[in-house]
């Protein structure tokens, strides 16, 4: 239940979207709906709340303010409806977070699964996307905690936990060099590089490792997505250097092989769990924290 009108929840999501038929999309109702409660607020309060442009709408001064109003309302309910679980005795409640993509298989989706099992009165709210959006959501109080990764380069969070993951060279389990302890670019310089795409955080790592070594391959499959690339080493189209922590899950079921890198200096990544620091958590989210508290611990053994 929400104490907020139709109107505000229309107003909102226009807001953020900048156009009426995306709003009307996210929300499952028609355009003419959405518009025609806009038209009757902005009557209603005598001020346009959006200018009509040819490629949107675009937000007045009054929408502006209203829309700030408007977030500030909702995250302040919020924080009753944590005080409302709280009297409830955790009978119910809700918990919102945010994780990166590399983290939709392995332990830690495993143990959201298993917290999901276990408590069947919470209300989990899951965002996946890259740790700059789930950095927002956080500061803005938008979700209770999100693990990111790298978050040195992210002001304004309260890092609760972290792990360090080493990177190495990943490749098909029956590659003859699979079972090395470790290995350098230059024994690979007969291989097919697969190169992580610069939208992915290992990217400026992996790039500097290529170029202090003076390796520039011209057959390289550069991709942007972690899962096409596992796919593509588990097919042994080549091999690629990442995170520990992008195949966990297939190094331990043997589909894929991990092996560190030699004399590496390079960086581990950093996966960290994150609040806002004047974020006020519910006995619910509190648990939830806990408990993948202990898996981002375990990790880091």
């Amino acid at each position: 239940m929400s104490p907020f009108s139709r109107f505000s929840v229309y107003f909102a999501e226009v807001a953020r979207s900048g156009s009426l038929r995306k709003a009307a999309e996210k929300l499952h109702v028609s355009a003419s709906a959405i518009n025609r409660q806009i038209l009757q607020a902005e009557e209603s309060f005598g001020t346009p709340l959006f200018e009509r442009l040819p490629d949107g709408l675009r937000m007045t001064t009054a929408g502006e303010l209203l829309y700030d109003d408007v977030m500030r309302w909702q995250r302040e309910f919020r924080v009753t409806r944590q005080r409302f679980d709280d009297i409830q005795g955790l009978k119910r409640g809700n918990v919102s977070a945010g994780l990166v993509q590399s983290l939709t298989k392995g332990p830690v989706a495993d143990a959201i699964a298993d917290i999901a099992r276990e408590h069947q009165w919470l209300r989990l709210e899951l965002t996946v996307d890259n740790s700059h959006a789930i950095s927002q959501l956080i500061r803005q109080s938008e979700i209770d905690f999100g693990l990111i990764l790298d978050p040195a380069g992210q002001s304004g969070l309260d890092v609760l936990a972290f792990a360090e993951l080493e990177m190495g060279i990943v490749m098909a389990p029956d590659h003859p060099l699979s079972q090395c302890d470790a290995l350098s670019l230059s024994q690979l310089s007969q291989e097919r590089h697969i190169i992580p795409g610069d939208s992915l955080v290992v990217h400026e790592r992996v790039s500097a490792l290529y170029r202090k070594q003076g390796m520039a391959p011209d057959n390289i499959i550069a991709c942007n997505d972690i899962r096409l690339i596992r796919s593509l080493i588990a097919q042994g189209t080549g091999v690629c250097v990442l995170s520990l922590l992008d195949v966990m899950t297939e190094v331990q079921e043997q589909q894929l092989s991990f092996v560190p890198l030699k004399h590496s200096v390079m960086r581990p990544l950093t996966l960290a769990l994150c609040t806002a620091p004047s974020r006020q958590l519910s006995r619910a989210a509190q648990r939830v924290i806990q408990r993948i508290t202990q898996v981002i611990d375990a990790m880091a053994r």
